[in-house]
C-alpha cells in the first residue's frame, strides 16, 4: 500500500494555481484533499465549474437495464452479482429488454444505460441482437451499454476477436457510447484485494483508447471509500486525465463512494457526506481536462447531490429508473427520480438546469 505524503506548499497557493490553469500534480491533489478547509474547495470547485460550464448544471433522462446479473468474477465489493446456480440468478431476453425500453420511452428517455455481469454462456449476437433492437425503437435513443470489462469479456472470451474488431461490430449495431463502470481504483494492490482476477488498470484504460480512437465517447469513474489511500484517488484520476489528453473522448467523471452492505468488503465504514463532497470538489479542481464532474445522486442522495452543486459538481446524471447494482449493496435512495424534482434540487441551488444527451451536449 503507498504511504501517503505530506507537501509543505500551502493549500491556498495549491488553488490560486489551479485557478490559474495550471495543472497540478498527485502530490498537491492529495494535499489540497487532506488540508484544505472544505468550504475553500467548495469556492475553488464552483470557480471552476462556472468558467467551464456556466451557472448551470445539467441531467439526463434515462432508464438503467441490467440485462443479467450472472457473473464470472468475484470482485469483493460487488453486492450484484450471482453465480449461474444461484436462485436469484436472471437473464433478460432481447423481447423483455424490448419490453421495458418501450415503457420508458413515454416518459421521454433519450438514452438507454446498460451492464451486466460476465455471463459465462450468453452468445455475442445476443449483445449485437440486443443493441440493435434498442437502437431501432426510435431514431432519437442513445444506447450507452457495457463497461471496459465487459468489452474485454466479449472479446477474447466471447467473439474470440481483437478489441477493436469486437468495439466495431457493436457500434454498428447502435452502441453509442460506452460507461465508465468496471475502473475501481487503478492500483494493482488495491485491485488485488478488491477484485482479484478483474482486468488491470492498463486493460481497461486500453478498451477506452480504441473506442476513442474510433471517433466515440465514454465516461470515466472512480469508486473510493474502501481500502485505498487518498493517494491511490490521485494517481488513478492522473491516469484518467492523461488519457483525456491523448484522445478528448471523456465526455465526463463521476466518482462515487463505496456501499458496504451485502458484500465481503461489509465490515469497512462507508464515506461520510463530508468527505464525498470534499472528493468531489477535489476532482472539479484536479481534473482539469475534463468538463463535468457528475454527483451519482443514487449513491450521495440527491440532497446532498444539490449541495455538491456549490463544490464544483456540473451535473446530477438521470433520471434513471431501476437502479440495482447500489441498491443490492445497500443504498438507501430511490431506484429513479422525475425531471421535475432534479430540476427543482438544481433551481434550488441557484444553478439553471439543463437538459443534456449522452454527450453532455444540451437540449434545451
Amino acid at each position: 500500500m503507498l504511504v501517503t505524503e505530506t507537501i509543505a506548499i500551502p493549500v491556498e497557493e495549491i488553488g490560486s494555481k489551479a485557478l490559474a490553469g495550471e495543472r497540478l500534480s498527485v502530490r498537491e491533489g492529495v494535499a489540497l484533499f487532506e488540508q484544505a478547509d472544505l468550504q475553500q474547495l467548495g469556492l475553488w470547485g464552483a470557480e471552476i465549474r462556472d468558467r467551464k460550464k456556466g451557472h448551470r448544471a445539467s441531467y439526463i433522462v434515462n432508464r438503467y437495464l441490467n440485462y443479467s446479473n450472472v457473473c464470472i468474477l468475484n470482485c469483493q465489493f460487488c453486492s450484484f452479482a450471482r453465480k449461474k446456480r444461484d436462485e436469484d440468478a436472471y437473464a433478460y431476453s432481447i423481447e423483455d429488454m424490448v419490453v421495458e425500453a418501450k415503457k420508458s420511452l413515454d416518459s421521454g428517455i433519450t438514452e438507454i444505460h446498460i451492464v451486466g455481469g460476465l455471463h459465462p454462456s450468453l452468445p455475442f449476437d445476443f449483445y449485437l441482437d440486443m443493441v440493435r433492437s434498442l437502437n431501432e425503437l426510435d431514431s432519437n435513443l442513445k444506447i450507452k451499454a457495457f463497461t471496459a470489462i465487459e468489452i474485454r469479456h466479449l472479446a477474447y472470451r466471447v467473439r474470440k476477436a481483437s478489441i477493436r474488431t469486437t468495439l466495431s461490430e457493436l457500434k454498428a449495431a447502435g452502441l453509442s457510447a460506452l460507461t465508465g463502470g468496471g475502473a475501481e481504483i487503478f492500483d494493482a494492490e488495491v485491485r488485488d484485494q478488491i477484485c482479484r482476477g478483474k482486468e488491470s488498470s492498463d486493460e481497461w484504460l486500453e478498451v477506452h483508447r480504441i473506442w476513442h480512437e474510433m471517433g466515440m465517447h465514454s465516461t470515466a469513474t472512480m469508486l473510493y471509500g474502501h481500502v485505498e489511500t487518498i493517494q491511490h484517488r490521485f494517481r488513478h484520476m492522473s491516469l484518467l486525465r492523461d488519457l483525456q489528453d491523448q484522445t478528448g473522448g471523456f465526455t465526463g467523471f463521476i466518482p462515487y463512494a463505496f456501499e458496504p452492505e451485502n458484500n465481503r468488503l461489509s465490515h469497512i465504514k462507508r464515506a461520510s457526506a463530508l468527505e464525498e463532497l470534499r472528493m468531489l470538489a477535489c476532482a472539479r479542481i484536479f481534473m482539469d481536462n475534463f468538463d463535468n464532474i457528475t454527483a451519482y445522486w443514487i449513491s450521495t442522495g440527491l440532497s446532498l447531490a444539490q449541495v455538491a452543486l456549490s463544490y464544483g459538481v456540473s451535473d446530477l446524471h438521470g433520471t434513471i429508473e431501476d437502479e440495482r447494482i447500489f441498491h443490492q449493496a445497500g443504498a438507501k435512495t430511490p431506484v429513479a427520480q422525475t425531471v421535475g424534482r432534479i430540476q427543482q434540487a438544481i433551481e434550488e441551488a441557484g444553478l439553471e438546469p439543463v437538459q443534456r444527451d449522452t454527450y453532455y451536449r444540451c437540449l434545451t
